[in-house]
């Protein structure tokens, strides 16, 4: 008899493919308790199938049975006895030890063999009982014997403290058989041959009892009376199987796509549940699933292809689905096949630009339907069914999914509303549930870029104008002395109309005044270059005016400006907008048009957007869903930057630095070009000392400590230092310089030279240099793999980095092939040591969880990234302004720069605001519409790097209450813990609010809502711990 496993295959498979082996996760049963089967889910009762897998007839399901089938050959059908066996099972039901009554009748010598056969979830086929005896002198006579068989414990009695984990049988078989001992059924043939020589089979069922109907068992043992207790506390619970269904929400709010190689990364598990597991294993080779998502394009695809939603299998490469979005506005599907090879096709029609539509694409086996609908009520705007015959291949849990852009592939510009994926059902449009949500702000989007279009409009036309003759409009109304003189003495000119209606002009007053009392512009070629510097102008004008002695007042009267500045593309004015309205700065508090504004601009990538976006996601705050993959979008788009921004040396860009407005002494050292500071280590580098030559060139190169960047004046003190000093770190700064040209021309034969002699003094970075000139120049990898060891055993953490490079690419000297793993551990040691590319790639190996060294973990991802981002220059540049307003004394500036660099996630910046409102109390009142001290120091307990003194300050506020939050005991003692516990118990103790002497008292006699008190105490013998006690009222002592 052929052995045959007990999967679930479908139909169309059964003659074409070997079935699968009998242990495989086929083999589970598929028939849900009712005996149903969900619709579109398959599947089918298993009792049934088990046994097909044993007989090549009609089973009998009775308890008792006397069906015998002969199998004896035709010369020794003319006998008068017949071999015949069966069987009586005395209990129905699986028991310990089941009595079975086995009747039988040999012709010859034969052996009578009696086996119990088990299936389960996960197993089938699986002998639990075997017996077999001789019958050699009885012949020709019916024979009787009483067989106990005995079950294993875990199919027979529930867990308990020994049977940890008792299985569930969804079948048993005892079947029976004779052979004839001469005709190959002696004892010594093994048992899956034997049958094959049998002359009488028989078999019957025995009923299987649930695990949770199941007695227990008796094992004579007498459990200690604390293990017998906890084991009783949970012995008669009985888990429920968790509630699952095959509909994932990818996305449930609206993310802002730039069109840039970054995008959320999502991965599914697989289904807690059997049933539905069993199912998705089916239809590996029989995709069945719907895609259902928003969109609102701005542009088509501006390269070959730009990602929508697709699949990246384990060994990154493009899977099924995969979606993509054309230059000419087409649809590309691509699937993998099962042969391995991919196919692609590409719709006929094409999607709508700047309107809300919903892409629905349901897959039914060689199937695929497409459907666009619009608007609300979902008005079909075209559909496409296409049809294969190849077999696609669809395993939705190896590898992850992707929305949007990544590395492979640049994202499509514009915006992302929900998404669903039906996993295991395809669906027509109308019985998907997928609506809009934020219906309010998608609709905001949608105006904002029909007000943009005619700011454009009208940013164009007088481009144009300007281009085919002036300069720019000359109003008449315009006073200044250089037109009074030309009026004067001048020929008489006259005012340019433009061709504008009086209602547009109306309509955007702002925007013609700006144009109006435009300076000399540098008309560029492309249109879209001069709207932006347009949108710059307008920009600069309002920020000088915000950076007046009465800047915050000024806000009302700015923000048309800036909002016609957004329309130009300047997305700076779209952080400030989101900013103003999210906080309340001197304008009505409107979270909605805050999160228009944050959307829009990092839409446009802009750094600042971009952080808030991440940073509200991160902490699910400001009515911002929490989810972490959605954050990762946002922050890994400006860490990717991040490290090019640093080496650019352009725009407004300052060094990130972490100065607390509480700390004096960093204070004081904070100079400008004129400050004492400065001068005195310009001074002291200009008599050749070689530490005041390297920081008077870091402080110039970075702009550091309050000095404005200056790259070319910084190159010079590094040449100075390099040439004049024997100094190793001036020497590999200046050598750096020269490689790259950066400020200065390439010299990389002098370059080579000073490297070599840096490293030559035994600096690491010099080390690692030359290994990356080999690399870079020589492309000699041995060489190069030699000195970044070096290096990297001296603690060089740009050398680990540059041997992940090496296994990632497949080209370490001596080592085939890719090695990933190895790469991540390299990468992984790079980023502890504070490398930043290093950190990227950890940051992108936990979010996808594609390796086994990095198991996914998605906030762990956007810690990483946020880490990165958190060092842009951009940001710096925001943070330095803000410092340098307070040290002028500039209050208004000081609050301004804060509260947007605050709003970004950075802690730093956080504390420094709540900080500025304690000194300023009646500023903070005038202006901002958030408690500004409670919102801030309250973020920055959250972050992980927060000072203790944040955690005094919250603990201060919880215990007494502020403005409208309310007193909370619980909450005030961990925030004085986990100060005591980060090195501030000292400052616990002195604390005059309250005294931390007073605290234990206090809050000992103060009951909490839960029934208990918190006590808090330190220790004498160990004043840096503390010690954080839960205990009764009754029961609060006090301990030394």
């Amino acid at each position: 008899m052929q052995r045959r496993g007990a999967g679930l295959g479908w139909p169309r498979q059964q003659q074409q493919q070997p079935p699968p082996p009998a242990v495989g996760p086929r083999a589970a049963a598929m028939a849900p308790p009712s005996g149903g089967v969900p619709p579109g889910l398959g599947g089918r009762p298993a009792c049934a199938l088990f046994l097909l897998c044993y007989l090549n007839f009609v089973p009998s399901l009775g308890r008792q049975t006397s069906l015998t089938t002969s199998v004896i050959p035709k010369a020794e059908r003319s006998l008068a006895y017949k071999d015949f066996i069966y069987f009586t099972v005395f209990e129905g039901n699986v028991r310990n030890v089941s009595e079975v009554s086995v009747e039988y009748l040999c012709s010859q010598p034969c052996v009578v063999n009696l086996e119990a056969v088990v299936s389960s979830e996960f197993r089938s086929s699986i002998p639990v009982y075997k017996k077999r005896w001789k019958n050699e002198k009885h012949l020709h006579t019916s024979r009787r014997q009483i067989v106990h068989v005995k079950f294993p414990s875990i199919m027979v009695y529930r867990d308990d403290y020994f049977i940890r984990y008792s299985i569930s049988v969804s079948a048993v078989v005892l079947r029976a058989w004779i052979t004839h001992k001469y005709s190959g059924g002696d004892l010594n043939v093994k048992w899956e041959e034997n049958l094959l020589y049998a002359v009488a089979t028989n078999y019957t069922l025995l009923t299987t009892v649930p695990p949770f109907e199941r007695p227990f068992k008796d094992h004579q043992v007498c459990l200690e009376w604390n293990t017998d207790y906890i084991w009783n506390l949970r012995a008669n619970k009985i888990p429920q199987c968790p509630l699952e269904n095959d509909v994932v929400t990818l996305l449930g709010f609206l993310y802002a796509s730039s069109g840039e190689n970054t995008g959320i990364v999502k991965k599914f598990p697989r289904f807690l549940n059997r049933e539905l597991e069993a199912t998705r294993r089916q239809r590996i080779d029989y995709p069945v699933f719907t895609v259902s998502l928003w969109l609102y394009l701005l542009h088509y695809c501006k390269a070959n292809l730009c990602g929508i939603l697709y699949f990246v299998d384990s060994n990154e490469m493009y899977g099924t689905p995969s979606v993509f979005l054309t230059e000419e506005g087409h649809l590309h599907i691509q699937m993998h096949l099962d042969k391995g090879e991919d196919l692609a096709v590409k719709t006929k029609f094409t999607v709508p630009l700047k309107e809300w539509f919903r892409l629905d694409i349901s897959f039914n086996g060689g199937q695929i339907a497409v459907t666009t609908s619009i608007g609300q009520d979902l008005k079909s705007y075209h559909n496409q069914t296409i049809s294969f015959r190849e077999d696609f291949y669809y395993n939705d849990t190896d590898g992850y999914f992707i929305v949007g852009g990544s590395r492979y592939v640049a994202g499509t510009e514009g915006f992302f509303g929900p998404l669903k994926y039906y996993r295991l059902r395809s669906l027509h449009p109308a019985q998907i549930s997928n609506p809009l949500l934020e219906k309010q702000l998608a609709e905001q989007i949608k105006l904002y870029y029909e007000r943009c279009a005619e700011v454009q409009e009208i940013v164009s036309v007088y481009a144009s104008t300007v281009q085919q003759g002036g300069r720019r409009q000359e109003a008449c109304d315009l006073q200044n002395s250089y037109l009074d003189l030309k009026r004067r003495y001048g020929s008489p000119s006259t005012c340019r109309a433009f061709p504008w209606e009086r209602e547009l002009k109306e309509k955007h007053p702002s925007l013609f005044q700006a144009l109006l009392e435009m300076e000399s512009l540098t008309v560029s070629r492309n249109q879209n270059e001069f709207v932006l510097e347009i949108g710059g102008r307008i920009f600069e004008k309002a920020v000088r005016r915000l950076s007046s002695v009465d800047g915050l007042h000024q806000i009302s009267s700015v923000i048309p400006f800036l909002m016609d500045s957004s329309c130009c593309g300047y997305h700076k004015a779209s952080y400030y907008l989101a900013v103003f309205y999210e906080t309340g700065l001197n304008v009505p508090r409107d979270q909605q048009q805050g999160m228009l504004y944050s959307l829009v601009g990092g839409q446009g990538s802009e750094r600042l957007s971009s952080m808030n976006l991440g940073y509200k996601h991160y902490q699910g705050i400001d009515n911002y869903p929490l989810d972490w993959e959605l954050s990762y979008a946002y922050y890994s788009n400006i860490a990717t930057k991040t490290p090019l921004d640093q080496h650019t040396l352009q725009g407004d860009q300052a060094y990130v630095e972490t100065i607390r407005l509480k700390d004096d002494e960093t204070l004081k050292v904070q100079t400008k070009e004129d400050g004492d500071v400065f001068m005195w280590l310009k001074h002291e580098a200009t008599r050749g000392n070689a530490a005041a030559q390297q920081r008077l060139a870091q402080m110039l190169f970075w702009g550091q400590q309050g000095v404005a960047k200056n790259p070319e004046a910084a190159i010079e003190w590094y040449a100075k230092g390099a040439l004049e000093t024997e100094d190793p770190a001036l020497i590999y700064d200046y050598a750096i310089v020269l490689f790259k040209g950066q400020g200065v021309k390439k010299n990389r034969q002098l370059a080579l030279e000073l490297m070599k002699k840096a490293a030559s003094k035994g600096l690491h970075q010099a080390v690692n240099g030359l290994g990356w000139y080999y690399h870079k120049f020589k492309k000699n990898y041995v060489k190069a793999a030699q000195y970044w060891l070096k290096a990297e055993e001296m603690g060089n953490p740009d050398a680990s980095y540059n041997l992940g490079v090496l296994y990632l690419d497949g080209i370490f000297p001596g080592v085939p092939g890719r090695n990933q793993t190895l790469a991540g551990e390299y990468f992984h040691k790079a980023a502890q040591g504070g490398h930043i590319e290093g950190t990227l790639w950890c940051s992108l190996y936990y979010i996808t969880g594609n390796l086994e060294t990095f198991p996914r973990d998605p906030e762990k991802a956007v810690v990483w990234a946020k880490h990165v981002a958190e060092k842009n220059g951009y940001l710096g540049h925001v943070i330095r302004k803000g410092l340098n307003a307070y040290l002028e004394g500039s209050w208004h500036e000081a609050l301004l720069y804060y509260v947007l660099a605050a709003e970004t996630g950075i802690e730093v910046s956080q504390t420094n605001l709540a900080h500025i409102c304690e000194e300023r109390p009646d500023l903070a009142k005038a202006y901002l519409g958030v408690n500004c001290v409670w919102r801030y120091y309250n973020f920055s307990v959250f972050q992980i790097d927060a000072p203790s003194f944040a955690y005094l300050k919250m603990g201060d506020l919880y215990y007494y209450g502020h403005q409208n939050q309310s007193q909370d005991l619980e909450l005030s003692v961990q925030m004085y813990a986990q100060a005591a516990l980060d090195g501030d118990s000292q400052r616990v103790m002195d604390s005059a609010s309250p005294p931390g002497s007073i605290t234990v008292s206090i809050l000992c006699e103060a009951p909490l809502p839960s029934g208990s008190s918190l006590c808090y105490f330190i220790g004498p013998a160990q004043p840096n711990k503390a010690v954080l006690l839960l205990r009764s009222r009754r029961r609060c002592v006090r301990e030394s």
